[in-house]
């Protein structure tokens, strides 16, 4: 196994933030470095893709040195779900194995003027090769899910930030945030140096 493609995919990260700040000309150009990315399923280590059958995994691939970016290996056991939560910062999500289904959420003004939130059209079902972007400027609020019951699905996300360290928010039904902050399964990186 050769990680021959996360390294790419690293470096073509660092070229294209090192370019442009500009969050419409990073999702565009970011999206066909991750596509490239998870167009092939021979690349991610076991290690990184252990589900755990309580709650789907998070695992860090890559970080910046500056936080510019991260890369990480979502793993979804059978039926697992996230609840309904933010980023805070650019995302792209790029589905490697299995399937997802991405529901969309935005706020809308109660007749009492609170706010809550509710579904934004119908779950976006994402299958191997699909990438998909969320940010706050384009869409920031979702829940994802395996959209399998009976086996595991992986994406691998790349955000404009170090995002197991962001300050984000989890909603309940009513819309309320829940400050978290995610952290990472693994407590080792990939080497992604080595000879291929």
């Amino acid at each position: 196994m050769s990680l021959v493609r996360l390294r790419r995919c690293v470096a073509d990260f660092g070229e294209l933030l090192g370019s442009t700040e500009d969050e419409a000309t990073i999702l565009a150009r970011g999206s066909k470095h991750l596509a490239a990315l998870v167009a092939e399923d021979d690349w991610l280590p076991e290690e990184y893709a252990a589900p755990d059958p309580a709650r789907y995994r998070q695992y860090l691939l890559h970080c910046d040195s500056r936080e510019r970016f991260s890369i990480v290996s979502f793993v979804w056991g059978p039926g697992q779900a996230t609840p309904v939560h933010d980023h805070r910062v650019w995302g792209l999500v790029g589905v490697l194995r299995g399937a997802e289904l991405n529901q969309a959420f935005e706020p809308v003004v109660a007749a009492d003027g609170g706010a809550r939130l509710v579904p934004h059209g119908d779950p976006q079902r994402l299958t191997p090769g699909a990438v998909t972007a969320v940010s706050p400027t384009i869409g920031d609020i979702h829940q994802v899910a395996n959209a399998f019951q009976e086996r595991v699905s992986i994406s691998i996300h790349v955000y404009g930030g170090n995002i197991g360290a962001v300050e984000r928010a989890t909603y309940d039904g009513e819309g309320r945030a829940k400050p978290f902050v995610s952290g990472y399964a693994n407590e080792r990186l990939p080497n992604f140096w080595r000879a291929a």
